[in-house]
């Protein structure tokens, strides 16, 4: 019930009191007139509300009449009372009406904080600002001061400071959002930057491993970083002038494959390039760890291709592997057997079969796979694709440590295969 609505009820009864107190005072005066004089002698008894009883020298008729505006005024004095009583309650319903309207106003009010709650987690920088919160603090503080209801300030004070937390723990999650980004940006960039050097210059293989192991605390949980660091110390290992040198970074490298193969189990980067390390630190060990790298050598490079099928470089360091097998003396045979049950077996028909491989996935892939598909067919007496394979590796430039390697190899061929050196032909 709104203010101007009990407004017009209470000024409705007043008036109704008014014309029943009028009407009654017109009608006293006009029996005053005709009543006798004893009868007027008992209006104090009639003004206290006592009832009249009939008087010998009253008519039946006016008896009536008074007994009705004796009623009258009784139901006009309980009027007055019942008015009075709805005055005295007008402000306390009017308080509970303020408060009912307050009360959907605090509930729009959450609705629409609702949706501005959306509309901030849609668009983070809409977020609220320190100062917006010093903001509501101070209008909830000026709400009280200003004669509110500790009740209405203490739910409207609660229910913002509910929003400010909320607030407080989006902003919290898209300051860790974007410091993730940021961090991802950061490692991708670098990533980049050492993919270049690796395809670089000894200055720049060096100053890439320098970078990474820098870095490795910062990214050390990283595969894509750790398998990197990996190649890194691959590239160091070659292009070291001592043995001691070689050695260092073969078994530092081995070590941090093992992590990286232990962090994440199904990145093929990380067992292909682990297994190439294993293979490398090989060449320095006893004959027993020589076989025992062999294994694990193997066993990761299978795990690599399971994980990325269509590599070529997988399948190149396969071949090499059954290619090594295939050239075990009957002593290192009997070692791997005495020492691990079983010695590895692998034949030039399974080396053959990886390096087409390579060239099926990628053709013309490294000179390398040229000459040692030149070597398989050699040994399998195919001698003229053994020729064919010799004159594609030749045909190809030596742009790296590898492919003067592989030039190497094409000299000690040449006799063999009865083939004229392409630098006498030039002649």
């Amino acid at each position: 019930m709104s203010q101007a609505d009990n407004k017009v009820l209470f000024l409705g009864a007043l008036a109704g009191i008014g014309l029943a107190v009028a009407c009654y005072h017109s009608f006293k005066t006009r029996r005053r007139a005709s009543l006798p004089a004893h009868y007027l002698s008992c209006n104090n008894e009639l003004a206290t509300g006592m009832r009249l009883v009939d008087s010998p020298g009253l008519p039946g008729a006016q008896v009536e009449v008074l007994d009705r505006l004796e009623a009258l005024i009784q139901c006009v004095s309980e009027l007055k009372d019942e008015m009075k009583a709805l005055k005295n309650a007008m402000p306390v319903v009017h308080g509970q009406a303020s408060e009912e309207l307050a009360g959907g106003d605090r509930t729009e009010a959450r609705r629409a904080g609702g949706d501005r709650t959306e509309a901030r987690r849609a668009a983070p920088l809409h977020r609220t600002t320190p100062t917006r919160r010093k903001r509501a603090a101070g209008s909830i503080a000026g709400a009280i001061g200003g004669g509110r209801s500790s009740e209405e300030a203490e739910s409207e004070g609660g229910y913002i400071t509910a929003l400010t937390d909320s607030d407080e723990e989006e902003q919290s999650n898209d300051e860790q959002w974007e410091e993730k980004q940021e961090t991802t940006d950061n490692l991708a960039n670098l990533l980049e930057m050492i993919d270049s050097l690796h395809q670089g210059t000894e200055s720049d293989k060096r100053e890439s491993l320098c970078i990474l192991t820098a870095r490795q605390e910062e990214f050390g949980q990283n595969s894509a970083f750790l398998w990197r660091l990996i190649r890194a110390y691959c590239d160091a290992h070659d292009i070291s002038s001592t043995l001691e040198e070689k050695k260092k970074h073969a078994e530092t490298g081995k070590q941090v494959g093992e992590e990286a193969v232990a962090l994440n189990p199904t990145c093929a980067e990380s067992h292909q390039w682990y297994a190439i390390m294993c293979g490398i630190l090989a060449e320095y060990d006893t004959m027993q760890n020589k076989i025992k790298n062999g294994y694990i050598f193997k066993d990761h490079l299978d795990k690599a291709i399971e994980l990325k099928p269509q590599d070529p470089m997988s399948y190149y360091l396969l071949g090499r592997w059954c290619y090594a097998v295939a050239q075990l003396s009957w002593i290192e045979r009997k070692v791997a057997a005495a020492l691990f049950g079983e010695p590895p077996s692998a034949t030039i028909e399974d080396a053959l079969t990886n390096f087409l491989k390579v060239e099926d996935i990628q053709p013309r892939y490294s000179k390398l796979n040229y000459v040692f598909l030149a070597k398989c067919y050699r040994d399998l007496g195919q001698r003229e694709k053994a020729r064919k394979m010799f004159e594609a590796a030749c045909s190809m430039q030596a742009a790296s440590k590898e492919d003067e390697d592989a030039q190497k190899e094409l000299d000690l061929l040449c006799p063999e295969l009865e083939v004229q050196h392409p630098a006498d032909q030039l002649l």
